[in-house]
């Protein structure tokens, strides 16, 4: 008896999409049991405390849970307009002599390690948002820039994260816009439509399910980055309005003191941690999927 290729691929891709689902059940078990104690010993007061102290057993997720999605949020609502804004030049600006270099070095900054953006947010970045008070003193009247400047802060992650996403947003924005069917662009020029009315009427509407998803992709990748955010965001353990005062994320007191953890409720207060971030992940995706369905249909 003879199997087919196409029995084999089948079969295969079978077998590395269980493995995938194993891999991530075993994980979601992993996390939920390590974590038990801190849930049985805090309840619900775990995600709702905002104290975070090892010294006396007091562990809370509030403030970083705030931290991680005021500052994926934020940095993602700024990344939007400036990638969709990146994708228009390159494909119906620029000229094309130019637009091989333009991408190459938009992909070459998707590329840059987080460690180094890190380091280019301490040392350029920070002094520059900490000598900017002047404009924070004049809109002051708004809640996110009211207060003394930190350099190290919510606003410098948040600026951090935009520059590190706006790469991936904008390049899955330029291959979806060069997709659109030309026809559609000329049919409309045909008409006296101008290249903003094409760009409104045709372009956008044309490749919105690739732009959901981009900033999907974006979004997952704002909410889990480490390094570079742990470098900038300060680390403090804050609830503030104010962007100009230090915070922290799930992912940066994970990375910065899983090795300092001395018992098994700390430990465990942490795994905790890591489950919050990787249910928010999931809601997010199912969010996005669900998104993505109706603009497919």
């Amino acid at each position: 008896m003879k199997i087919s290729l196409d029995f084999i691929f089948k079969n295969l891709t079978r077998l590395f999409g269980s493995i995938i689902c194993l891999i991530f059940i075993s994980l979601l078990y992993v996390l939920m049991v390590d974590s038990l104690p801190a849930f049985q010993h805090f309840g619900f007061s775990f995600f709702t405390n905002v104290s975070w102290d090892p010294v006396k057993g007091v562990f809370g997720a509030l403030p970083f849970i705030y931290g991680t999605l005021l500052t994926a949020t934020l940095s993602l609502l700024v990344a939007i307009p400036l990638s969709i804004g990146i994708a228009v030049f390159l494909t119906e600006i620029i000229p094309k002599k130019l637009r091989e270099v333009f991408t190459t070095i938009i992909e070459l900054i998707a590329a840059i390690p987080s460690v180094v953006i890190g380091l280019w947010g301490i040392y350029v970045l920070a002094p520059i948002i900490k000598d900017l008070q002047p404009l924070y003193d004049a809109l002051s009247f708004i809640p996110l820039f009211s207060g003394r400047a930190f350099g190290l802060c919510y606003l410098t992650a948040i600026v951090v994260l935009t520059f590190m996403i706006l790469p991936i947003m904008a390049s899955i924005f330029k291959e979806a816009f060069e997709n659109v069917p030309v026809d559609f662009k000329e049919a409309l020029y045909a008409l006296g439509a101008t290249r903003y009315e094409v760009i409104r009427y045709v372009s956008i509407p044309q490749t919105k399910t690739a732009i959901a998803a981009g900033i999907i992709l974006a979004y997952g990748r704002a909410l889990g980055e480490t390094l570079a955010v742990t470098m900038v965001i300060g680390n403090k353990p804050n609830i503030t309005l104010s962007l100009l005062n230090p915070g922290y994320t799930l992912s940066a007191v994970i990375a910065n003191e899983f090795l300092e953890a001395t018992n098994r409720l700390y430990i465990s207060s942490l795994i905790g941690l890591g489950l919050i971030l990787l249910l928010i992940s999931l809601i997010v995706n199912a969010i996005g999927t669900i998104l993505l369905r109706r603009l497919s249909k």
